[in-house]
């Protein structure tokens, strides 16, 4: 990997992106291309809030993950440029008539000792790729959460429960738009479903979700 953030042909070559065929709602990839329009089974059993997800490349040990880290925890914010690039071209359907691209929060207390709040920069780059607003003041991380690393997917909805909330002054750039969830990773859908419920119950007419990378389990 470069130090500007462009990855090296052989990083490039190692990297998993995904493309098609994927399943239509979540974006997860599937083995063989067996026509276009299919569900996962994991959407079919459980039906996320959000309409669609898309993300650059599955999360992995490799080249996506390291510029996962670099970004939220080596402080290498000049990666945001590049990765929000990748997301505005893999998340293009869903980013074609949205309204608004809003950053999944950090709690206060988070965003104190990191300093920044990754999706918000992610955000910021897809936004001036795309020409879509960001506005990282339409949700608020209200209850601080324990890492979802190593919870179950029953755990992890438990404990983004009430986690989010939509300012009253916020509402009124929410109702009626077409707003899209902007995050690093994705690996249950559980922190993105309770944004996506707060977000509709605040009167957005549809949100998708859109983010660097994600953990997959092939179907």
């Amino acid at each position: 990997m470069q130090q500007d953030g462009f990855l090296c042909t052989e990083c490039w070559n190692k990297t998993p992106f995904i493309e098609r065929p994927y399943c239509e709602r979540s974006g997860v990839p599937f083995e063989h291309d067996l026509g276009d329009g299919l569900l996962s089974p994991d959407v079919i059993a459980n039906p996320p809030v959000w309409n669609k997800a898309r993300a650059v490349a599955r999360y992995e040990d490799g080249p996506a993950r390291q510029l996962v880290h670099r970004l939220k925890y080596g402080d290498r914010l000049e990666l945001a440029r590049n990765m929000g690039a990748w997301m505005a071209r893999a998340g293009a359907e869903v980013l074609t008539g949205a309204d608004v691209l809003v950053p999944i929060p950090l709690h206060r207390r988070r965003l104190f000792s990191r300093r920044f709040n990754q999706a918000a920069q992610l955000a910021d780059a897809v936004s001036k790729v795309c020409g879509v607003p960001a506005d990282p003041l339409a949700l608020a991380r209200v209850k601080p959460t324990v890492p979802q690393v190593g919870l179950t997917r029953a755990q992890r909805a438990d404990n983004v429960q009430g986690a989010f909330r939509a300012p009253d002054e916020a509402r009124p750039r929410i109702a009626g738009r077409r707003v899209v969830l902007i995050d690093d990773v994705m690996t249950s859908g559980a922190t993105a479903n309770a944004c996506a419920r707060v977000l509709l119950r605040a009167g957005a007419a549809e949100v998708d979700l859109l983010v660097f990378a994600r953990v997959v389990t092939r179907v």
